[in-house]
């Protein structure tokens, strides 16, 4: 069915057990890591079924009866040994950083105790001066030594008979010295800052080594498992989502088991030893606290569920946003040549809505389950001071006791709403987890990775199919061979040929083992290939394809893939043989000279040759040729078919053909018709037969002649070479390059101008930093609350202490409802503002991208890959600008600035000293961000360069596959990856070292406030309750500026993420896609005639070859003109100047009196009709494909279906079960190349353009369908001017006006006649074709 099957898809595949081999060996998949330290395998995520996924979509829906994530010790499963050791210790660095909370917590509630004896103390002294002035005492002197005062304790009671007021019986029995437990405080602190400094440290660094190794192992596993996989599982895949999984899903994946897990890992440790210390100090008060832990757990597992559900539809959403991108970027030119820019931008929004909806449901989810904890915090405390209280009165519990009950549980709160941010980053990774695991561990059907299967000492090239039933998986209902037998001989030139879809080249793919067939066999040398090492047969075949594929590396390596250990001295005899050796030498760089992105730097028939010399450098005993001179010139087919020819010689060879007369000498010509053999023997047994091929042959031969006759319409339709750089249709790749959001710098308005973005949702994003604010001051607020209940201990009357307690209660409920509502509005509104600006700046950074004019693609930094990345990241890094810079900013006002406040309003001093520890602390934030933003740079970078690299490989899998380079592509990713890791890993050294440095500064901070704190109460500069104000608010504040800091990295990445997109979006390229400008003339005002006069024009990206060299040129209305010209000469280069994807350098083209210059560019582009060589369709309906043609209207179906007729297709079309809502797949792959073909030709007669521009439009046309497709064209292009760039000359001939290009210019012009008179270079070339 299918010639683009083979030639359009191209690359490596995979494979699995198949019939006749034994299954598959334990230790095979070791292949997934063993590229380091091998790990053990887990149990595998939920393997998906043999079909792979859908379209591209992760594997959730397959199994739904299982959550979609996998367990969280599967995220470790490329864990070493070495890796799993050093895990623990992180674990032991992050358990001794979370406990160190609570232990100080509990160190410092016996220093409480003693601050509210001393609360006593000084009270009693205020009560007592008459007894103080009988002991020569003054209070000032008495406060400042409790110690010293017990002695005196029975002379009290003594003098004032007993009365309990005025008495040591308010006190405590321990007469600690308070200041004395201050300084003790203060040199746990100082010590645990130390600590808590090298724990960080090691928590930290460690999390992210063993991450970056194990992120490695798996991406490489991935990618290797991809490449393994059957051509069936491709044909269901699209290589975006591929991607997507493989950068931004395992980017989740990365950061679930990095530092993320530390941090929980920390919080939750200091949660649960909280839980252990409160039990142990006092069960009752505990117990009672623990009322609200039933509903936490509920709305944090509820929170959780939703948030993970919401995460994994929201990936798939982005995952079809991504496959859109990469389709659009890589077929730019057929886009924009179509107008199809808006329309392209509405598809890709419309993909976003869903991904928008799902975001704000997982906002929302969030803020509820955060409200809802905090607020169930919070109301459990407010129970615990009621109930504590009255448990210290009733004289159950010290104070001590209870404080450490209660402060404890208060931070193991805290503890935990600090971890459930990472505990969700975890959740995330295991619900990205799924997808990525079931692709790693699905089994290919035919692994071409397998040691299994027969290797043959000896091939002798004997070919048979028995009894073959085949069906494309992609299209069940579809049958294309039925019960096909067939039979080449060693040594045999067999020739297939047959209508578009018949089944030829299915048989080549079949023969590459790309399928096995549904049923029959296809043996080689009398066996089973599916019995042979798959790897070992395709080194063995070789095969040259109509649309050939070439990798981003140099011209000598391209051909080196053609055989491991080929040599210079084989690559240059190689290139001798295929007629490219000159053209190759005179280019600047020789066998050095890089391709560029698919070969994009090289023309059609150069990229031909280089693909052929590619084929016989592997010197094959079977060699597949599918149109492998259908690229060629004239001047070069003749020599090249003749080198063919040679090689086939020897060999069994199969050549699949529509020009018949390239076939006519082969041993056997096999005439195919509905999936089954239908004429078989030599082209005169044939002939004489009179049947199919007699009735294709004549068919032909009478085209040729009337193409002699001068009495015929003019015919169009001829095959051109690509010209430099110039007709690519495909991504553009290269090597690897600098991040691009990297190179834009910050501009200073850059927030203003995303703030303007989220205008619409003002509404929102004011409720948001109203929310915020106000949540950043209730954690201030509370801690007054908190001080004021430690006050009210120190007071001597219990009726004062229950009524105190009672109040203080119910302001902390309060403060909890308070946060429920502040938190959820916080996250909600944030949610909504931030999703739709996320939608809208994906929208424009797309739109911005899509308007680039195509220099601007063909530059290595704006490959496929790369924009399809920074589409993913800068928008999402954006999105939390507005949080980030209004939100966070109003959160910390409201927290540290109401905290700062009330501590300067309590005790300036002591807030001084609070304050001059912030600036450290900042600074080191500052630090931190500004490595991390480095080491992220570095990390974007190699995420760009894995996306590009992965792009190309998987895209091109036929290729890779033929080739048998799974192996060699895999081992220079994985090179790579391990490369880049080692520079990476000295970056974040000292991100981490900072860091943990900056955790112990907030300890020691701490410790100088106890410390100073002390000598201001000892001389009465402040009072007991003022320090726990002042410390309440420290504590909190401080906790919330390094929460919201954390944030800070992101907000510096999405500064210069915010700038490369304005920057993009302010870019008015040279020739500007959207632009209203230029002139637009009315029907009927304007001919359709075309002038290059003086055009020097040379490729951006090759500044130093010269194309064009001063053309005058000029084609009349209604005339046909043809260029004609050896490859790379310029012909297609007109064409791209016409459609103005480029402008010469001087001189200028035209249309009638106007330069193209000065006209409006869609309306220029309008009026032209472009059918390329090798067309590029998009993963819609056949009708959505043909009504593309016309983007400036809705197109009827009637008129989609007289285009279908006029293309001969519409007869085709109806026989599919789904008609013209049969999807076409990505890149048109599940259409044949013919098929393709005359959709693409419906589609540019749909626009009833002036002007046709013919690259060869019948090419890859059967020839039952060749002449009818030809009339066609020729009654289209009746009464306009067609441009047609030729190869076979044969077709050209009736032509008004004949152009011979060569270095650049016009070297003759005329009509055929005319030409052939002259006896120059047309002559010559008309000369070698007949040869």
């Amino acid at each position: 069915m299918n010639s683009e099957r083979y030639t359009n898809g191209d690359a490596g595949q995979n494979g699995a057990t198949v019939p006749g081999q034994t299954g598959k060996k334990p230790e095979d998949k070791q292949h997934l890591v063993n590229d380091q330290d091998v790990p053990p395998k887990y149990d595998s995520a939920d393997v998906e079924g043999e079909n792979g996924t859908d379209d591209g979509k992760d594997p959730d829906k397959t199994k739904k009866e299982k959550p979609p994530r996998v367990g969280t010790l599967q995220l470790f499963r490329f864990a070493t040994g070495w890796d799993k050791f050093l895990i623990f210790l992180g674990i032991l660095c992050s358990i001794i950083n979370g406990v160190s909370y609570p232990l100080m917590v509990t160190i410092f509630a016996r220093a409480v105790e003693a601050f509210v004896n001393f609360g006593k103390f000084n009270r009693l002294l205020w009560r007592t001066p008459e007894f103080l002035a009988t002991r020569n005492l003054t209070w000032y002197d008495a406060r400042k030594d409790i110690e010293g005062f017990e002695p005196l304790c029975p002379a009290l009671r003594d003098f004032y008979n007993n009365t309990e007021q005025k008495s040591c019986d308010i006190l405590d029995d321990d007469f600690e010295d308070v200041f004395d437990e201050m300084e003790k405080l203060s040199t746990f602190y100082f010590i645990g800052g130390f600590v808590i400094s090298l724990a960080a440290f090691g928590q930290i660094y460690l999390f992210v080594y063993t991450a970056q190794r194990q992120v490695i192992r798996m991406r490489l596993a991935f990618y290797k498992n991809i490449m393994r996989q059957e051509m069936a599982w491709f044909d269901a895949n699209s290589c975006g989502a591929m991607t997507v999984k493989l950068t931004d899903d395992i980017t989740r994946i990365h950061e679930a088991i990095g530092d993320k897990l530390g941090t929980a890992i920390q919080y939750l440790s200091g949660s649960i030893l909280g839980t252990a210390i409160i039990f142990y100090y006092g069960w009752e008060l505990a117990l009672v606290m623990q009322i609200g832990a039933p509903l936490l757990i509920l709305s944090f597992a509820t929170m959780g569920v939703v948030f993970t559900n919401m995460a994994a539809q929201e990936r798939q959403a982005y995952a079809r946003a991504g496959s859109v991108a990469e389709e659009v970027f890589s077929s730019i030119r057929t886009v924009q040549a179509f107008n199809g820019q808006e329309k392209e931008s509405e598809r890709y929004l419309k993909t976003l809505s869903d991904a928008k909806d799902y975001g704000i449901k997982k906002s929302m989810a969030s803020g509820f389950g955060m409200g809802a904890s905090w607020g169930i915090i919070l109301s459990t405390l407010g129970l615990g001071f009621w109930y504590g209280g009255k448990l210290v009165r009733d004289g159950d519990y010290e104070v001590h006791e209870m404080m450490a009950v209660f402060m404890v549980a208060l931070i193991g709160c805290q503890c935990l709403g600090l971890a459930l941010p990472a505990v969700m980053t975890i959740n995330n990774g295991r619900g990205a987890a799924y997808g990525v695991y079931a692709i790693i561990d699905r089994v290919s059907a035919i692994d071409s990775f397998s040691e299994e299967g027969l290797k043959p000492e000896t091939l002798t090239g004997n070919i048979s199919l028995k009894g073959v039933h085949f069906t494309y998986p992609s299209r069940p209902d579809v049958k294309i061979l039925k019960g096909l037998d067939l039979t080449v001989p060693t040594g045999q030139t067999v020739a297939l040929v047959g209508q578009s879809g018949c089944g030829k080249s299915t048989v080549v793919q079949l023969l590459m083992r790309f399928y096995d067939p549904d049923a029959g066999q296809v043996c080689l040398d009398g066996v089973d290939i599916r019995e042979i090492n798959t790897r070992w047969l395709r080194q063995n075949v070789g095969i040259v394809g109509q649309e050939p594929v070439l990798f981003a590396t140099t011209i000598a390596e391209n051909i080196k893939y053609g055989r491991e250990g080929a040599t210079m001295d084989d690559v240059i005899t190689a290139c001798k043989n295929a007629n490219a050796y000159d053209f190759i030498m005179k280019m600047p760089d020789g066998f050095d000279t890089h391709v560029g992105e698919r070969g994009a730097q090289l023309s059609g028939g150069q990229k031909q040759r280089i693909a052929i010399a590619r084929a016989l450098v592997k010197n094959p005993k079977i060699l597949l040729l599918d149109e492998a001179t259908s690229a060629l010139d004239t001047e070069s087919e003749a020599i090249v078919q003749d080198a063919l020819d040679k090689a086939s010689k020897g060999r069994t060879t199969i050549i699949i053909a529509h020009r018949l007369s390239t076939i006519k000498h082969s041993d056997s010509i096999v005439v195919f018709d509905n999936g089954q053999v239908a004429e078989k023997g030599t082209h005169d047994i044939l002939m004489a037969k009179k049947g199919i091929y007699f009735d294709l042959v004549s068919t032909q031969e009478k085209a040729a002649q009337e193409a002699n006759d001068p009495t015929r319409e003019k015919t169009v339709g001829m095959k051109s070479e690509l010209a430099v750089v110039g007709a690519n249709r495909q991504r553009r790749k290269s090597s690897a390059r600098p991040s691009l959001m990297e190179k834009a710098p910050v501009e200073p308005n850059v927030w203003w101008r995303v703030f303007k973005l989220n205008k619409p949702e003002w509404l929102f994003v004011f409720l948001g930093c109203v929310a915020s604010f106000a949540n950043g001051a209730m954690q201030p607020i509370w801690s007054l609350v908190l001080a004021e209940a430690i006050e009210a201990f120190s007071h001597e009357s219990k009726s004062h202490q229950k009524d105190k307690m009672r109040t203080l209660s119910l302001y902390s409920l309060g403060i909890g409802m308070a946060n429920f509502l502040t938190y959820f509005l916080q996250d909600y509104m944030f949610g909504i503002s931030g999703e739709t600006l996320t939608m809208r700046v994906r929208g424009m950074l797309f739109k911005a991208m899509a308007r680039q004019n195509i220099a601007w693609f063909d530059d290595p930094d704006h490959e496929t890959g790369i924009l399809s990345s920074h589409l993913a990241m800068e928008a999402s890094l954006v999105q939390g600008t507005v949080r980030g810079s209004i939100g966070y900013a109003l959160l910390c006002m409201g927290n540290l600035g109401i905290g700062l406040l009330l501590s300067f309003i309590y005790s300036w001093q002591l807030a001084l000293v609070v304050a001059a520890f912030i600036p450290i602390i900042l600074i080191g934030y500052i630090l931190v961000t500004k490595l991390l933003s480095g080491a992220d740079a570095e990390g974007m970078k190699m995420l760009e360069e894995i996306s590009k690299e992965a792009m190309e490989s998987i895209d091109n899998i036929r290729t890779v596959s033929a080739l048998t380079k799974e192996q060699k592509i895999y081992e220079i990713f994985r090179d790579k990856m391990w490369r880049d890791f080692k520079v990476n890993m000295k970056s974040k050294l000292n991100v981490c070292l900072v860091s943990g440095f900056t955790q112990g500064i907030s300890y020691w901070a701490f410790g100088a406030c106890f410390l100073y704190g002390s000598k201001l109460l000892k001389k009465d500069e402040l009072s007991m309750g003022d320090i726990f104000r002042v410390l309440g608010c420290v504590v909190f504040c401080s906790m919330q500026l390094g929460r919201s800091l954390a944030f800070a990295p992101d907000f510096s990445k999405a500064g210069k993420a915010a700038s490369f997109i304005f920057n993009l979006h302010d870019k008015i390229p040279p020739i500007d896609a959207y632009s209203k400008k230029g002139e637009k003339p009315s029907q009927g005002s304007f001919t359709a005639t075309v002038k290059f006069k003086g055009c020097h024009f040379r490729y951006p990206m090759r500044p130093d070859v010269k194309v064009l060299n001063g053309l005058d040129l000029s084609v009349e209305p209604g005339q046909t003109l043809a260029l004609v010209g050896e490859s790379g000469c310029g012909k297609s280069t007109c064409v791209q100047l016409i459609e103005r994807f480029y402008d010469p350098e001087s001189g200028e083209v035209s249309l009638d009196k106007y330069r193209l210059k000065d006209l409006n560019i869609q309306w220029l582009r309008s009026q032209i009709g472009l059918v390329s060589q090798e067309p590029i369709l998009f993963d819609q309906s056949i009708a959505e494909n043909i009504a593309y043609g016309d983007n400036s209207r809705t197109v009827s179906m009637d008129e989609i279906i007289q285009a279908a007729k006029s293309a001969n297709i519409h007869n085709f079309i109806q026989s599919l079960p789904s008609g013209y809502d049969t999807n076409v797949g990505s890149k048109g792959t599940q259409l044949s190349g013919g098929q393709k073909q005359r959709v693409a030709i419906a589609r540019a007669l749909i626009r009833n353009p002036k002007i046709l521009l013919l690259d060869e439009a019948t090419s890859a046309l059967d020839n039952e369908s060749e002449k009818i497709v030809q009339e066609a064209l020729d009654k289209a292009r009746a009464g306009r001017t067609c441009i047609t760039i030729a190869h076979r000359l044969t077709t050209i001939k009736d032509a008004d006006k004949i152009a011979v290009f060569k270095d650049g210019v016009v070297h003759e012009i005329g009509t055929h006649d005319t030409l052939m008179a002259k006896q120059g270079l047309y002559y010559k070339l008309q000369g070698a074709q007949r040869h």
